[in-house]
């Protein structure tokens, strides 16, 4: 199954090269400073730091790794995952298949903003242009057989499911 059209792949190129640019006017420490706000202080204060090129920029010492906001959505939506959370980062950005078998837990205390909540590649919102905006929240993925017990539809008062029904469906739980 193809899951994106040329036109897609091209704009999804194109934002990824505005995204550098944008990141490329802030420094290094500004960068790690947004990335670690993406979870509790505990955890960001000894989490590795790195950019949307995958760049080290900060090494960590316990097992999370934290990414800046992504200055292609509107919002400031930064992101802390676990080891299994980065896999699973890399399969959604190389498109390949999640590592089977490892269940990834995320922290987006900040909130953030997706173009579908169906289709992971979709590089802008439908002809309405209404982002799915996602209030301060954690998520789980790599763990399918849950996915069947929760809505699809956004609703940041509720657990439900973003992506669903493709490998990169994840479990959306708010927090306050």
């Amino acid at each position: 199954m193809r899951i994106h059209s040329s036109r897609v792949f091209l704009a999804s190129i194109a934002v990824a090269w505005v995204s550098a640019a944008v990141a490329a006017d802030k420094t290094d420490e500004q960068l790690i400073e947004n990335a670690i706000s993406a979870a509790p202080e505990a955890v960001g204060k000894n989490a590795a730091v790195v950019n949307w090129e995958m760049k080290t920029l900060r090494k960590g010492t316990n097992g999370f790794t934290c990414i800046p906001d992504d200055p292609g959505t509107p919002t400031d939506d930064p992101m802390c995952t676990d080891e299994n959370g980065m896999a699973w980062m890399h399969a959604i950005m190389s498109k390949s298949a999640p590592p089977e078998g490892k269940v990834a837990f995320a922290y987006m205390l900040k909130g953030g903003d997706a173009a579908s909540n169906a289709d992971p590649y979709a590089p802008r919102p439908p002809v309405d242009g209404k982002w799915v905006h996602d209030g301060p929240h954690v998520m789980v993925m790599n763990a399918p057989t849950i996915m069947a017990l929760y809505p699809h539809e956004p609703d940041q008062t509720q657990p439900y499911v973003m992506f669903p029904d493709t490998p990169y469906a994840h479990l959306m739980i708010p927090v306050k």
